[in-house]
């Protein structure tokens, strides 16, 4: 089915970010692989090419774009050449649409001309070892001093991507306790510089897949952190990663669609030039009708991301809907990518072949920006349920 929901804008951006990944990304994505993240210039690259800066407004040097569709175009290209930009995703998709709308002026003047450039990486870190999904079980703490100076810092948080290399980290903490009415309440972001004392980097965590992308473990132990770091209101902080949610889903919902989309084609590809009992893969029964099936399957999941992405556009996407996008896009992107590995026979379990790096790298799109289990909850509470 045609799309319509990119202009020609959009294409000629494109263009440019396939051109870019083809003979920047491409040819050394593997030894990043290895590595565990990519190169520290890299990001520099990013920044020489304008992608950090685009939803940044003029004023601070960016490109004052507001549309998420830039930000889709470069999702779907990663995906389309199965690599990744490392931590780009955090940086951008989730750190950035804090600071722009909870900044204060000075902080949004010190902080955003290193952000655009490369030269600062952000990361944010909400999960801790004993919540996973359950936010407001947060246990790290942040004490404000008795000069108002400063917060005194401590605690610890897991799965932080982004978390090797960042010079700025929003830390989700309690900066009150919990009341028995609101579980939710006292919850603070504080943006921690990474070279303060006491601020720790743990384990570099080995994962399964999107492993050019630093994973780490974080922990606190009396870090001071100025009171003109912390983002936005003391006690605010659930609201605010509450109306940053559907974005993030959504993101997510555009790189399963476009993942999926890509293993058909390396499938497709794949079983053209594969021959078994004397003929080409693709010429039996199966191959077609598991292809077919396949390509009917994302063209119905790209109709749900578009659909979204022009509800986010004017400011319309519901929590309820992009948690829709995200539980049928990401489970089937599952669903297809598996399929198209099983065409691939025991090659698509090597890693040197795209869709092995597809299959391991989706699996966690189930769980990232709230599970699918989770998905389903708000779904159906909106529903009544």
């Amino acid at each position: 089915m045609q799309r319509t929901v990119f202009d020609q804008e959009h294409e000629d951006f494109r263009t440019v970010i396939r051109t870019f990944i083809e003979s920047e990304v491409t040819p050394n994505f593997s030894d990043w692989e290895r590595t565990g993240m990519v190169p520290r210039d890299f990001y520099r690259q990013l920044g020489k090419l304008g992608v950090f800066g685009m939803a940044v407004p003029e004023q601070y040097g960016g490109a004052g774009e507001t549309s998420f569709k830039f930000q889709a175009i470069l999702t779907e290209e990663t995906s389309r050449a199965a690599v990744t930009f490392g931590a780009f995703g955090v940086h951008t998709g989730l750190v950035l649409p804090y600071v722009l709308a909870y900044g204060t002026e000075e902080q949004k003047q010190r902080w955003l001309p290193d952000f655009i450039s490369g030269d600062m990486m952000t990361a944010i870190a909400m999960t801790e070892p004993a919540t996973g999904s359950d936010l407001a079980g947060i246990k790290t703490t942040a004490k404000i001093s008795e000069d108002g100076t400063h917060y005194v810092l401590n605690g610890a948080k897991t799965f932080i991507t982004g978390g090797v290399q960042a010079d700025r980290v929003l830390v989700i903490c309690r900066t009150s306790s919990a009341t028995p009415e609101n579980r939710r309440a006292g919850l603070s972001i504080l943006a921690v510089d990474t070279t303060l004392d006491g601020y720790e980097v743990g384990r570099k965590l080995e994962k399964i897949g999107l492993r050019a992308s630093d994973t780490a473990e974080l922990s606190f132990t009396d870090v001071k952190v100025p009171a003109e770091d912390l983002l936005g209101e003391e006690g605010a902080a659930f609201g605010y990663l509450a109306n940053n949610l559907p974005q993030e889903r959504l993101g997510i919902a555009v790189n399963a669609t476009a993942s999926a989309a890509a293993a058909i084609k390396f499938a497709s590809d794949y079983v053209r030039d594969r021959k078994v009992f004397g003929q080409a893969v693709a010429e039996f029964q199966n191959t077609k009708f598991v292809i077919a099936e396949c390509i009917a399957k994302v063209e119905a999941a790209q109709c749900m991301v578009d659909r979204a992405l022009e509800l986010h556009e004017t400011g319309d996407l519901s929590v309820a809907d992009a948690a829709k996008a995200k539980l049928f896009c990401t489970e089937n992107a599952a669903d297809v990518i598996d399929k198209c590995l099983q065409l691939h026979g025991g090659y698509g379990y090597m890693l040197e072949y795209p869709i092995a790096r597809l299959y391991a790298d989706t699996r966690v799109s189930r769980i990232y920006g709230g599970t699918s289990e989770v998905m389903k909850t708000i779904i159906a509470k909106s529903a009544g349920f």
